[in-house]
């Protein structure tokens, strides 16, 4: 069990030393000094299974590639928040048009989830968005409530807005 630990740290030394060349040159690509030539190891002594280094790419190809992923995952971050931010502040209100039965708030957008609450006839609602789901009386649309995150049916609930997609 000691041998093989042995051989497994130095076969992850030699790894680390061959390729610790290859990325000080990715890291340095912007340099126009050129770095000094890494010692010659014979092949015989490198395992099989480490990989060619690439020569098909440009030097700065790398980093140039990672700050376009690093720039793309920021965007996305940001572009989320914001999204967020407008649907919690694009609150609306609508009133509940039933008369003397109580309107169902469901946990999704349609008649076969199941029924987390009720709300009064001719109640003011707190709605963020818009989703489609089951048809109810030819309507498909499902108003997300603010406070509670459940969903009633715009058949039974009138806007003075427009109300954003969810």
């Amino acid at each position: 069990m000691i041998r093989r630990t042995m051989k497994s740290g130095l076969l992850a030394t030699v790894v680390a030393l061959a390729l610790l060349p290859t990325a000080a040159s990715a890291a340095d690509a912007g340099r126009t000094a050129p770095l000094p030539a890494p010692a010659a190891v014979a092949p015989s002594t490198l395992p099989s299974l480490l990989p060619a280094p690439a020569r098909h790419a440009p030097a700065g190809h790398h980093a140039t590639h990672r700050r376009h992923h690093v720039h793309h995952a920021t965007h996305r971050v940001h572009s989320i928040a914001r999204r967020t931010a407008y649907r919690h502040s694009m609150v609306t209100t609508g009133r509940v048009t039933t008369r003397h039965a109580h309107l169902n708030v469901r946990s999704g957008p349609g008649t076969g989830y199941r029924v987390v609450g009720h709300r009064h006839g001719n109640r003011l609602v707190t709605i963020t968005c818009k989703k489609h789901g089951s048809r109810v009386l030819g309507t498909r649309t499902w108003y997300r409530l603010a406070h509670h995150k459940g969903y009633v049916s715009a058949h039974y609930v009138r806007v003075g807005t427009a109300v954003p997609w969810c």
